[in-house]
């Protein structure tokens, strides 16, 4: 059976962020993700998830300074101290939250910097972080995302994620999936899937996220049919989490109809 958590950054925005944890167990929800939880004490927010019963599943690394546009320092020239010093922050988080898995997020490719020069720093960076994560036995995601919502993100497409991940080779090493970003950059998200699942059980893709296209809101939602994609996913016995990475239309609770249909409850 798939397994859905809810994304407290995008869903149930009717709340405060604290409040959304209590939200989304009401909803019957057993995992929650997130882009960041630093604004908190991690202390305040692991107890929020053992008093709902939740389990963190996910949350990012710093991205650096978000509100000037940073999106992530993993490929950016000159930064590295600084990102290492940031993640060991994260891998603090991670512990106190008992997530098993974060993501570190690329960065918007610098004007004038060759590509070939970011994608050695890029590399560089994440293994280190990934050999860092092994230590506490955490897994390390890389996420390609779309140029339009993230203009100039460095890592978009699917193969480039893979072949990154594959040229490191540290077993901890995973590629997030999100079929949304998927769908906007390579198009038919069947065949990237069959491409990368692989064996039955046994993948390189390590967490999924979901949500329509195009607006980016409740999957049963634009022009990607997402019944069939979920019955590949079991096929291929994904055993990860699969993300709720989307803006509900109206309010979260009253747009879950998909996941109660799909999931029986």
């Amino acid at each position: 059976m798939l397994r859905f958590a809810a994304n407290l950054t995008m869903m149930y925005t009717e709340y405060s962020f604290l409040e959304r944890f209590a939200a989304a167990a009401a909803d019957g929800f057993l995992a929650v993700e997130y882009l960041f939880p630093y604004d908190y004490p991690a202390t305040q927010i692991a107890g929020l998830l053992k008093s709902h019963n939740l389990q963190q599943v996910l949350f990012n690394a710093p991205p650096g300074n978000w509100n000037a546009g940073e999106r992530g320092l993993a490929c950016l020239p000159g930064r590295e101290e600084e990102f290492k010093s940031a993640f060991a922050r994260t891998l603090e988080y991670a512990d106190a939250l008992e997530c098993p898995r974060v993501h570190v997020m690329a960065g918007v490719t610098p004007a004038g910097v060759e590509r070939s020069a970011l994608r050695g720093v890029y590399v560089s960076n994440v293994a280190w972080a990934a050999e860092q994560a092994a230590k506490t036995k955490r897994d390390l995601l890389i996420e390609p995302i779309n140029p339009i919502d993230m203009p100039g993100y460095f890592l978009n497409r699917q193969e480039e994620a893979h072949a990154i991940v594959a040229e490191i080779g540290l077993p901890n090493l995973k590629v997030q999936m999100d079929l949304y970003h998927c769908q906007l950059v390579e198009g038919d998200v069947e065949r990237e899937l069959r491409r990368y699942l692989g064996t039955p059980g046994i993948t390189a893709v390590g967490h999924m996220q979901i949500a329509g296209v195009p607006g980016r809101h409740e999957p049963d939602t634009g022009d990607l049919n997402y019944e069939p994609l979920f019955d590949l996913i079991e096929q291929a016995e994904f055993k990860g989490w699969i993300g709720l990475e989307y803006r509900p239309k109206a309010g979260t609770s009253d747009g879950l109809g998909w996941l109660r249909k799909r999931t029986g409850s």
